[in-house]
């Protein structure tokens, strides 16, 4: 199955190295048109269920925290991938990078979590995690937010939720920091934060599946998987480019509202993550679960917003990145909401039904703002 993964994947990309522009030089019919959407769509979902696949072998031989982090990081590389293919290739897409964070924000805080702890509600009644890594996540998570996302509306340097040059730069370099200092502290002297608790609420090592302790792999070991885990990464950023161009042309074509693009990314990429993550819950492994959906959070934000206003210092396009009144009510809502979650030590389903509500609203107010 690995190997007729790997071989389907790169074969589409030698495919379109070699016709892709006259591939997409098709897309004004509408059978080319779906056929090229269906088939890119369909090897880049198929390579991340392998990523996600490589995370999870490497996450076995490491623990936690650094196994869900390589899968959260790996899919991230890839969201920022195709939001940058996007930008790079339509120059009119100044929404997409606030678009696709919002999405992944509300697929992921609002929709997984709601839906998880509606499953783990009703399979384990009630559900332990690990509180201090939970809330170290939305130490993170809350001003990489509304730094980004809110903050731009409020500046009077640029008018319509844009940044200068010089705020770019700024926030560019103030988000890699806050990051990049969070990831030294979750796989350094805090990573027993983001470990399953035990009975007592302790954290304890990360465990197999027999329930030995996990002990260190050697580089031998994992060396493998890593190559598997780039190999199948690397077809998606190769593709992304195609994808990127079916979406903007498919988008244009339709009508459809200009947040669709956003979400249709955030959920090519993280339906893997999220397929895992309710996996976790159903075992009872919520902190896991944790670590996978307030980790896309932290690392989507932590990553695409330098890259995205990178991209419009660089090429000068525009860059809006603050939010509409609406979403910045349901941003600050499901802030608040992620917080009172994740205040205790246990959750049960009443929690999940509130998340999934404000998901629900968020799909509405796409189609009818």
């Amino acid at each position: 199955m690995m190997m007729l993964r790997l071989a389907a994947a790169w074969a589409s990309v030698a495919v379109f190295l070699l016709f892709g522009d006259t591939v997409l030089g098709q897309l004004g019919a509408p059978l080319p048109s779906l056929f090229v959407f269906g088939w890119l769509l369909g090897v880049i979902i198929w390579s991340a269920f392998g990523v996600v696949h490589e995370a999870e072998d490497i996450a076995h031989r490491l623990g936690e925290p650094y196994g869900t982090l390589i899968l959260t990081l790996s899919i991230v590389i890839i969201e920022v991938a195709l939001v940058g293919a996007v930008m790079l290739g339509a120059k009119g897409a100044p929404t997409l990078g606030r678009d696709t964070m919002f999405a992944v924000l509300m697929i992921v805080l609002n929709g997984v979590v709601g839906i998880g702890l509606l499953i783990g509600g009703l399979r384990h009644f009630q559900q332990r995690y690990n509180l201090k890594g939970a809330t170290s996540y939305l130490a993170v998570i809350i001003p990489l937010t509304v730094i980004p996302l809110f903050l731009p509306n409020f500046t009077t340097s640029t008018p319509d939720g844009t940044l200068t040059s010089f705020q770019a730069i700024a926030f560019s370099i103030f988000t890699v920091a806050l990051y990049g200092a969070f990831l030294a502290l979750q796989t350094g002297r805090h990573s027993m934060f983001f470990r399953e608790p035990d009975e007592e609420g302790k954290p304890v090592l990360a465990a197999n599946e027999d329930g030995e302790a996990a002990s260190p792999s050697s580089m031998r070991e994992v060396l493998p998987h890593v190559g598997l885990l780039l190999a199948n990464i690397l077809p998606i950023v190769i593709l992304s480019k195609g994808l990127a161009a079916v979406l903007d042309f498919g988008i244009a074509k339709l009508g459809a509202p200009a947040a669709l693009g956003g979400i249709l990314i955030a959920m090519v990429v993280f339906t893997p993550e999220c397929i895992t993550a309710l996996r976790a819950i159903t075992s009872n492994q919520l902190q896991r679960a944790i670590n996978l959906c307030l980790g896309a959070a932290a690392s989507t934000l932590g990553m695409t917003v330098p890259a995205v206003l990178l991209i419009g210092v660089f090429t000068g396009q525009p860059v809006v990145l603050g939010l509409s009144a609406t979403n910045m009510v349901i941003a600050a809502m499901t802030l608040l909401l992620s917080t009172l979650t994740f205040t205790g030590t246990r959750t049960t389903m009443l929690e999940g039904a509130v998340h999934l509500a404000v998901f629900f609203v968020f799909i509405v107010l796409v189609f009818s703002p």
